[in-house]
């Protein structure tokens, strides 16, 4: 189970608490985006226990974004960087992402 708290000082702080798992992205998301595009906006990750493969995926999409991890257990934190460095996989209905088609166009070359 996911606790989120937020507090706001000149710049919005969430913190979280517990498991982070795929249930719990939707209404991470939304609050994220309540608070608008030039917030500053930080996750502190703490008191985080476990966390899933979809949740790693949004916090490193999150920090690609520009949303600071504070307090990042070195487990997640490497748990991103591999992820970072993973090659995309085919999308469900068989289209293959953009940088996909380039490495192949590369590899063919």
């Amino acid at each position: 189970m996911l606790k989120i708290q937020r507090k706001a000082n000149g710049r919005v702080l969430f913190t979280l608490s517990g498991r982070i798992e795929s249930e719990d992205l939707d209404e991470l998301r939304k609050l994220l985006e309540l608070e608008g595009a030039g917030s500053h906006i930080a996750l502190d990750l703490k008191d985080v226990t476990l966390v899933d493969r979809d949740a790693i995926k949004y916090l490193a999409d999150c920090e690609a974004d520009g949303t600071k991890l504070e307090n990042c257990p070195p487990y997640v934190r490497k748990w991103i960087g591999q992820e970072r460095g993973r090659p995309r996989r085919k999308k469900q209905n068989g289209h293959i992402d953009t940088r996909q088609k380039r490495s192949k166009a590369n590899e063919l070359e």
